[in-house]
């Protein structure tokens, strides 16, 4: 779960993955605060407010001695081949931890679960974020420089998944 050399997660079992609920709405927000402006843009803040408000697919949070320090979803395209990676983030002075792999897995097993028949998955990101989702295996297929915001570049991201989800 955690990376080389990094502290392990829930080595004393405090540490759950749950799915969202509205109630921890707040606490994903400040997840997003806390990684603004390095792998955010402020101006992206809304749409995420109205991302949790509106959602549909899954959406899941990882929860550390009752405090959310992890969120992240995910949907499944039609025709049920490909899935994407939504709104993914890690509490800031957790990151390199292996929070971030633990949200991944979970996703990963979601997908499992629910959508064996998925051979794909993409996911947009940053500059900053490019780096760990490599780590896992994606590649990057197209960099779009100052997407998000000037100095901020959307990194689109792809990871075929041997034998499916």
């Amino acid at each position: 779960m955690a990376e080389a050399g990094a502290p392990r997660p829930c080595q004393d079992g405090d540490v759950k993955v749950r799915p969202y609920h509205p109630d921890d709405e707040a606490s994903c927000l400040a997840l997003f605060d806390g990684n603004t402006p390095r792998f955010f843009a402020q101006a992206e803040r809304p749409d995420f407010a109205a991302f949790l408000a509106a959602l549909s697919d899954p959406y899941l949070v990882i929860e550390e001695g009752g405090q959310v320090v992890a969120c992240g979803g995910l949907y499944v395209r039609p025709g049920g081949q490909e899935a994407g990676l939504t709104w993914g983030m890690v509490e800031r002075s957790r990151h390199r931890q292996g929070y971030g792999r633990a949200l991944w897995e979970a996703r990963l097993d979601w997908l499992r679960a629910h959508a064996p028949e998925v051979r794909t998955v993409v996911l947009d990101t940053t500059q900053h974020s490019a780096p760990f989702f490599a780590r896992l295996g994606f590649g990057t297929v197209g960099v779009r420089p100052d997407f998000y915001a000037p100095g901020l570049d959307r990194h689109d991201m792809r990871l075929t998944v041997p034998g499916g989800a």
